[in-house]
């Protein structure tokens, strides 16, 4: 009797804006596929839910992708949705999945636009549906841009924390969808902002003033201590001297910094500026002066950044270059590792720890030689480093715990703002806000997550030459030596989890990842 009833698996999105404006929700979203499936005596296998993530990408979106790994295990027959922008609001994108489904006998259908893939009539209207859907959103995005650089020329502010300033409600805005918002000054921050600039133009370097503002308690507007980043973005915001630069970044999400825009909308903003037109022409001439100089060649190899610890905070180690001058007049030059906080950070944060990188490389060469110079545990290393499929679960799996707690916190807080909101206790600007950082932070631990659960699952790893390794094991110093650096770095990873130093800067253990075969 049950032989012939069709398994499915639910999905449902809702990105945080329409959760915020349009009133989507996930419970009704699923309430209304399980009615769906029940009328028509289908058995639901599995719901998926995507919350707060938006349909621009398939990429971040956790739930989806283990959708995707499922219908490669023949988990069900057919994936429904609600409405087919649900899936996706990009036709390649679309198209995709579509085609990753069909290719393991899964079909999709949607809900509210009533077609199916299992005909050509229905991948024909998926196809237009989904043009449908991608011109929709592209056209809400062109909107909304436009809307957003009027603004800009206008001298309005278009949101965003920054340090210095608040936003305010304007009273007697007109805004239907959200409030107008204009930029106040906040005293307390504006003087540390008027430091920053001050002491710039006194001729203090950036990761100097990084520092000291660090010594002396000051934190960003998002309470972290300054790193060199953080203070070279105050020195080059024209925000502060009363102008509203806008467009810098063009689809950053996808061309990063080469999507920066030579000519950004640049106008006099309607918000009081900070420092004087003065003082910004000084410190951008400054800044321009210290950047037209030659980038410095930085000579030596640094194979062990990303796994030689600091022996304070734990922080990874970075290169570090120390010069000086003979009596002859010769330039010198010394390579360390130091800690990557007090890099960034300075002195406040943690201490450099500087070890140096001839006795560190010797130190564990030596140690990589004395293990792999037993001709049994080379036989045993190799076959474990080439043969190895499954990943160490242990430390994945309480990651994942510990992730999925803090997911859970931030389901917790976006309910309740979402509660104060629908009880008109919360504004709707106020709640985008709040939204918007979680949403960057659930994001960030979702995709983590979702590789996690990926490695746990597949724990797939290529497999390399048996022969190959062994030899390379017993020549590891020429090996090494020979290797540009790229291929160094690649080797140390292969061998090495973990280099902790002590106190006095010496190499203290060396954590293998394959301690297992020395026990």
């Amino acid at each position: 009797m049950f032989d012939n009833l069709k398994s499915v698996a639910i999905y449902a999105r809702v990105s945080t804006e329409e959760q915020a404006e349009e009133g989507y929700s996930i419970q009704a979203q699923l309430d209304t596929l399980r009615q769906y499936a029940k009328q028509n005596r289908y058995i639901v296998s599995k719901e998926y839910k995507d919350e707060g993530i938006s349909g621009k990408s398939i990429q971040n979106r956790p739930q989806l992708q283990q959708l995707l790994r499922d219908a490669k295990q023949g988990l069900f027959q057919e994936v429904i949705v609600w409405k087919i922008n649900r899936i996706s609001r990009n036709q390649l994108d679309l198209l995709t999945i579509v085609d990753e489904l069909q290719k393991h006998g899964v079909s999709f259908r949607s809900y509210t636009e009533n077609f199916e893939t299992e005909t050509p009539m229905g991948r024909f209207a998926l196809q237009m549906m989904g043009s449908v859907a991608e011109l929709e959103r592209n056209t809400i995005v062109d909107n909304v841009k436009m809307g957003m650089k009027q603004r800009a020329r206008q001298g309005k502010w278009n949101g965003g924390k920054v340090l210095g300033y608040e936003s305010v409600e304007v009273e007697g805005s007109t805004f239907r969808k959200r409030k107008e918002t204009r930029l106040v000054i906040v005293e307390s921050e504006a003087a540390l902002v008027r430091m920053i600039f001050e002491k710039y133009a006194s001729g203090k370097g950036i990761k100097a003033i990084a520092n000291e503002l660090n010594h002396l308690g000051y934190k960003t507007k998002w309470g972290k201590p300054f790193s060199v980043v953080a203070v070279k973005d105050i020195l080059n915001n024209p925000l502060y001297v009363g102008k509203i630069r806008f467009n810098k970044q063009e689809n950053w999400t996808v061309k990063r910094r080469k999507g920066t825009n030579a000519s950004p909308i640049l106008a006099d903003g309607e918000h009081e500026p900070i420092i004087s037109e003065e003082l910004w022409n000084t410190v951008q001439a400054m800044y321009k002066t210290k950047s037209e100089k030659p980038a410095q060649v930085f000579h030596g190899s640094f194979p062990f950044t990303g796994v030689m610890r600091c022996p304070m905070c734990g922080h990874g180690m970075v290169a570090q270059r120390a010069t000086r001058k003979n009596k002859n007049g010769e330039i010198k030059y010394t390579l360390y590792y130091q800690c990557g906080q007090f890099a960034n950070k300075g002195s406040a944060v943690c201490r450099a720890n500087s070890v140096r990188a001839d006795y560190a490389e010797e130190e564990i060469l030596a140690r990589i030689e004395k293990i792999v110079s037993q001709p049994q545990i080379t036989e045993d290393v190799a076959r474990e480093l080439g043969q190895r499929q499954e990943v160490d679960k242990e430390p994945l799996v309480q990651e994942l715990k510990h992730l999925d707690k803090e997911l859970a916190d931030i389901k917790r807080k976006m309910g309740k703002y979402m509660g104060l909101y629908e009880n008109d206790m919360l504004e709707v600007e106020i709640l985008k806000a709040r939204f918007q950082e979680l949403k960057e932070q659930e994001q960030r631990l979702s995709a983590r997550k979702a590789e996690i659960e990926c490695q746990l699952q597949s724990g797939e790893a290529a497999p390399i030459p048996f022969e190959v390794l062994k030899g390379m094991l017993r020549e590891f110093r020429n090996v090494f030596k020979r290797a540009d650096h790229a291929k160094r770095k690649q080797l140390v990873h292969a061998l090495i989890k973990e280099i902790t130093v002590t106190k006095d800067r010496k190499i203290d253990s060396i954590e293998w990842q394959f301690d297992s075969m020395l026990n």
